[in-house]
């Protein structure tokens, strides 16, 4: 019986560290990641535009794809170096909110490698969503 029970137990306690290592260095990356990227897309209504910001503050990225969801065309432009700021027409507030236009980017930095950055519009009077990072 005892014989039994420690291959479990053995295999359960590992699998339980193996799960609190994912989670704790997950939450590292995220904060690395929000120390070393700001990103901001905020909707201007009496100019009727997006405008996109994106900085690097480590200055070691060298391209960026940013893409805007649920438009009738995906609007898709690449950028070489560590920031940006690029303004897009929308002629309106969305009906069902900004939730339908998803800004992602992928960034190519030197030292991370690959990151996805998801975000969305807000108003200017309102606070930024949270920003999700993707390794």
């Amino acid at each position: 019986m005892a014989r039994k029970i420690i291959p479990i137990i053995s295999v359960v306690a590992i699998t339980a560290l193996g799960i609190l290592f994912l989670f704790d260095s997950s939450s590292y990356d995220n904060e690395q990641f929000a120390q070393t990227f700001d990103v901001d897309a905020i909707y201007y209504e009496n100019q009727r535009i997006v405008e996109i910001s994106f900085n690097d503050n480590s200055q070691k990225t060298s391209s960026v794809v940013l893409e805007i969801l649920g438009m009738e065309e995906t609007f898709q432009k690449t950028f070489e170096g560590s920031s940006f700021v690029e303004t897009v027409q929308f002629d309106s507030t969305p009906k069902y909110g900004w939730q339908i236009h998803p800004i992602t980017l992928v960034v190519d930095h030197q030292e991370l490698g690959r990151i996805g950055i998801k975000t969305e519009i807000h108003s200017e009077n309102e606070p930024a969503p949270p920003i999700i990072f993707s390794p």
